[in-house]
């Protein structure tokens, strides 16, 4: 698995199991921020983390935060975020909003993530009320359900040393289409695209913004597999450095993030240890729900 997915693997307390309803209701508590002050909240890391912040959850934390300040008959149409330094785990993450712009179709909200009295994640965020326009979209990739896929853990058996992996509960299930990139690292056959279906792992409340952050925290767990498999090579298999820099959502449709999504994702181009990453997002019913990219730090040793 990516670094980041190792990190969203540890983010979680880790009692046992694989996962379901208990495990999901430890993220959701997770989004659940604490308000300090006006436009001021506070986040926490799970206490079983790893050496830094998991990146899908701060950017699902700073999007509760901005969507805190928001009017809720205006749901989230995009982000855009940088992440700026390492977050630490063991202490907590203040989250402060600018209330850029409140106009009569959207608005616009501005997050800053601090520790240590700097900056380690900025997001900006845009809220639209809902319209009638043009439509059109693109097909789903043809793929097999994900029922007939094999777990994470039944896809990790006899990698665990290698992917530095515990037995621990996940908040989501997630199903690797083709075979993992640790499997096919080395094939010289990578594949063109890496497909995965993922859900929470239980039942979310109807709370739209919930399910729009539960997906921002999953959209940084694996998107990052597809540049290092145009190159055959996996975090540690191969002396790779990586991280990512840079993350852009757009939520074209509604969805449920505790229903089946699957995440598409390729990486076109990659120069000057910098390699981009992007996601299409389908509802299992076929439905376009969003895309992401994402420009991740990519280093070989």
């Amino acid at each position: 698995m990516t670094e980041s997915a190792k990190q969203a693997a540890s983010a979680l307390d880790t009692e046992g199991g694989v996962g379901g309803q208990p495990v999901l209701d430890k993220l959701i508590g997770l989004l659940d921020l604490e308000k300090i002050e006006e436009n001021i909240y506070r986040g926490v890391s799970p206490p079983h983390s790893s050496t830094r912040v998991f990146g899908g959850q701060v950017a699902g934390q700073a999007l509760v935060a901005a969507g805190r300040t928001v009017p809720s008959e205006r749901g989230v149409h995009s982000l855009h975020a940088y992440f700026i330094r390492p977050g630490d785990p063991k202490v907590p993450i203040i989250y402060e909003v600018d209330r850029i712009r409140d106009g009569r179709s959207f608005t616009t909200r501005r997050v800053v993530a601090i520790q240590h009295g700097q900056a380690i994640f900025s997001l900006s965020a845009s809220f639209q009320v809902t319209e009638v326009g043009v439509e059109h979209t693109e097909p789903m990739p043809d793929v097999p359900d994900p029922e007939s896929l094999p777990t994470l853990a039944e896809r990790v058996v006899g990698y665990e040393d290698k992917l530095n992996l515990r037995a621990q509960p996940r908040p989501l299930d997630v199903r690797y289409v083709n075979d993992p990139p640790w499997v096919t690292r080395g094939t010289g056959s990578p594949p063109a695209r890496n497909q995965v279906w993922m859900r929470a792992d239980g039942t979310l409340p109807d709370d739209p913004l919930l399910h729009v952050c539960v997906l921002t925290y999953a959209s940084d767990m694996t998107l990052l597999d597809s540049t290092l498999a145009r190159h055959g090579v996996y975090w540690g298999f191969d002396r790779v450095l990586g991280a990512s820099l840079d993350h852009a959502l757009w939520f074209h449709r509604p969805f449920r993030a505790d229903e089946w999504f699957l995440y598409d994702s390729a990486s076109p181009t990659a120069s000057n240890a910098r390699a981009l990453a992007t996601g299409r997002l389908f509802s299992r019913d076929g439905t376009y729900i969003a895309t992401v990219v994402q420009e991740g730090l990519i280093r070989l040793l």
